[in-house]
């Protein structure tokens, strides 16, 4: 018997007869996501993405098998990830798909992979319907959505004696859904509480000065910011130039994550209560390793795209190691109630069987001026199991199957 035939008599008989098949053909994962359209983002992703895919495969890949990555680039577009998503099934014979950052693109990625029956590990997009009103029994989210975050923020909200509030929120699904949520929540936990004025300005097109000016003329106590990228940074600006942020406090989704912190420099506001990372204040074990091995490879610190790489990467591999196979059918399976740990190094992550939902965490602290440029402090780690709701719950939300 020759020595590749008794290897691969070997490795079925310890229980991985689809994945160490003859030729150890590589395992492809399709990705798909808005490169050109969000750089601060999928910048540093796509180098987590190459670090975690090279530890894998480092250390033996799966059951022998390499792990390999086919990109392709949505623009934002859901109609062109949906073509990508077409293209890298037929023409590339991708086992699965993963990727997303836009809610919208989310969405059609979530849907192709319903109407044909192929895994998708959504990395990014935050719209809860993701996984409770268009959720399918094929896509699987990462990230802790915007109900999740929401309800995060609004812990730290109610603390605040403002009842007058105002909104500000880029106008598609996920703008819409985050501040959906955080009125109800809001008003849920602070009874007496009234929301004054809502801008919905487009995506990458906000016309900050006439935002800051309506929101100005309701005169809130507070406000609710959901804007990020370039539209956080002409906010902030403008916001700052006519004393919209005097005397009111600012409750903002990401604004705390490097990506769009980093880029205000000396116009960071202060004292905003914001969900982000606090990449170089984590010191524990786990997270100090993955840090240092993302500055030394790429010569910058992580950002927050970077562990959503990483940790969607980690999840892949661990599912195939456990499912045996590149089925679809094993593949969901493995992938319900999977658990994996985080770059965070905090606590182990879990893809709920019930809604396909991750336990993954966001840190919760405030804004402030460090030198030259913005930060978070007192920020706690929020774990997601507990920002999630019921099981009872779930069920009302999300269709059956």
């Amino acid at each position: 018997m020759s020595v590749t035939r008794r290897a691969a008599i070997h490795a079925f008989g310890l229980a991985a007869p689809a994945i160490a098949h003859a030729q150890a053909e590589a395992i492809r994962i399709g990705e798909i996501n808005s490169y050109t359209s969000q750089p601060a983002f999928l910048a540093p992703y796509r180098n987590a993405w190459a670090l975690a895919l090279d530890e894998v495969n480092a250390a033996g890949g799966i059951h022998g098998r390499r792990l390999e990555t086919i990109f392709r680039d949505d623009a934002g577009r859901p109609e062109d990830a949906v073509r990508h998503a077409g293209e890298l099934i037929s023409n590339e014979r991708v086992h699965l798909l993963a990727g997303g950052f836009l809610s919208n693109v989310g969405l059609a990625l979530g849907d192709f992979a319903n109407q044909n029956r192929r895994l998708f590990v959504a990395s990014e997009p935050l719209t809860d319907a993701l996984v409770w009103a268009r959720g399918n029994p094929f896509t699987f989210r990462l990230r802790p959505s915007t109900y999740m975050q929401c309800a995060m923020l609004v812990e730290e909200a109610a603390k605040l004696p403002a009842r007058r509030w105002a909104t500000v929120a880029p106008n598609y699904e996920y703008g819409q859904s985050a501040v959906r949520w955080f009125k109800e929540l809001l008003t849920r936990a602070v009874p007496g509480t009234s929301f004054v004025a809502e801008q919905f300005p487009a995506l990458g097109r906000i016309d900050a000065g006439a935002t800051v000016q309506a929101l100005a003329g309701a005169n809130p106590e507070a406000i609710f910011n959901v804007t990020f990228g370039a539209d956080l940074t002409n906010f902030v600006r403008q916001g700052s130039t006519r004393g919209l942020f005097e005397r009111r406090r600012v409750v903002s989704m990401l604004t705390g994550e490097p990506e769009y912190l980093d880029p205000l420099g000396d116009e960071a506001p202060e004292n905003w209560i914001v969900s982000g990372y606090p990449a170089a204040d984590i010191n524990n074990p786990h997270h100090s390793r993955f840090r240092a091995a993302y500055t030394a490879r790429f010569r910058e610190a992580p950002k927050l795209g970077s562990v959503v790489a990483y940790d969607t990467v980690t999840a892949i591999a661990t599912m195939l190691k456990a499912a045996g196979s590149t089925g679809t059918d094993a593949m969901v399976q493995t992938m319900r109630g999977l658990k994996f740990p985080t770059a965070f190094g905090e606590n182990e992550v879990e893809f709920r069987a019930i809604d396909h939902q991750s336990t993954l965490g966001a840190y919760i602290g405030r804004t402030a001026l460090r030198g030259n440029r913005g930060v978070m402090v007192d920020w706690r780690y929020a774990d997601g199991r507990a920002y999630l709701p019921s099981d009872e719950v779930v069920r009302t939300l999300r269709p059956q199957g």
